[in-house]
């Protein structure tokens, strides 16, 4: 069988490289398109994932209704030489729109539910929509709710097991707490009229957290002097072996506050529209504090990661929380390779 992918985010590559990496070990292909945004290359690269570059695109709603036909023709072009017997994506509309006109399915994640302007492009077009269970949305006939989270796709045990060697090259000794702390751009689409944590609060967070832990930030974007010393300098792939061991997670990044919590790290998320995902990461198992973003939340949401520094036994009490959560939940890469070998 042959496979076309897209890819629009670096944490796509995530979401597909266990599949990719099992199915072409059984004789199928595979062809990945991928946009540059921020890391999206570098990891494909890190992976050795062979793939097509389909441009910058925008995350502005002008900017992709402007770079649509663009992309469409990138993927109409490899499509047609490499004659895909099925496309799959994360939500992509120009997947999804090509894959109708070489009459070929397409098969959709999507976890995000205020991201309205992305599912009217995409799930026309769409055969299958994969989503979790938590998905709080509205349901439509063509959307299969699975028993997990996006982020068991490659940190579920079957297919990633921490290494320690990483965290000793960041100078962090054993025993020792650290603190990861994520701050996005707000430039998506579905971002719109969100401000985030203030740089007031980033600095108040970061003179907290340090009096417990070292601390170590990820930024989409330039950080002023006094924050960008603290930038975590790793290669984009090894950072989950970094959220693996820290002792919180404190950010702006709904899939950053879900990846450490399936790791057994507890993630503090601030976010106005939230998301069901982290909603039941929340009620289930409290692996993730959900905060809003106004300036009560933000105040509490530091409040929140000190009394979890403040923990003794925070470590075992939260690696006992996950491993419920992985007896409920199931390898959700295994579940995925079943439905597509139902198209061979």
């Amino acid at each position: 069988m042959k496979i076309l992918v897209d890819i629009g985010h670096p944490a796509h590559v995530h979401y597909f490289k266990n599949i990719y990496k099992e199915m072409s070990q059984q004789g199928h292909s595979f062809l990945f398109t991928a946009r540059k945004k921020e890391v999206s290359h570098e990891l494909l690269k890190a992976y050795n994932i062979p793939f097509t570059d389909r441009g910058t695109g925008s995350d502005s709603f002008l900017g992709k209704f402007l770079y649509l036909p663009k992309a469409n023709w990138i993927l109409f072009k490899e499509a047609r030489k490499f004659k895909p017997d099925l496309f799959m994506s994360f939500s992509s509309p120009y997947a999804a729109q090509v894959s109708k006109l070489f009459r070929k399915p397409h098969i959709a994640f999507d976890d995000t539910e205020h991201a309205k302007l992305g599912r009217v492009m995409y799930r026309p077009f769409t055969d299958v929509v994969l989503s979790p269970d938590s998905y709080r949305g509205e349901k439509v006939t063509k959307q299969t709710l699975f028993n997990g989270y996006m982020e068991l796709l490659y940190l579920h045990p079957n297919r990633f097991t921490p290494d320690k060697r990483v965290i000793e090259s960041l100078g962090v000794k054993e025993g020792e707490k650290y603190v990861v702390l994520r701050f996005v751009s707000w430039n998506a689409t579905h971002d719109a009229g969100h401000s985030g944590i203030s740089l007031e609060n980033k600095r108040k967070a970061v003179e907290a957290f340090s009096k417990y832990a070292k601390v170590f930030i990820t930024s989409e974007n330039k950080l002023p002097d006094d924050l960008e010393k603290y930038r975590v300098k790793i290669d984009p792939h090894q950072i989950h072996h970094v959220l693996a061991f820290a002792s919180l997670f404190y950010g702006e990044s709904a899939t950053m506050a879900s990846e450490p919590a399936v790791l057994g790290t507890p993630a503090i998320y601030l976010d106005n529209d939230g998301r069901g995902y982290t909603d039941d990461l929340q009620k289930r198992y409290e692996l993730v504090y959900n905060f809003t973003e106004s300036e009560d939340d933000q105040v509490r949401s530091i409040e929140k990661g000190r009394e979890i520094l403040e923990l003794h036994n925070s470590t075992f009490m939260y690696q006992k929380k996950r491993e419920i959560l992985l007896k409920e939940r199931i390898d959700v890469t295994a579940h995925v390779i079943d439905i597509l070998k139902k198209y061979s």
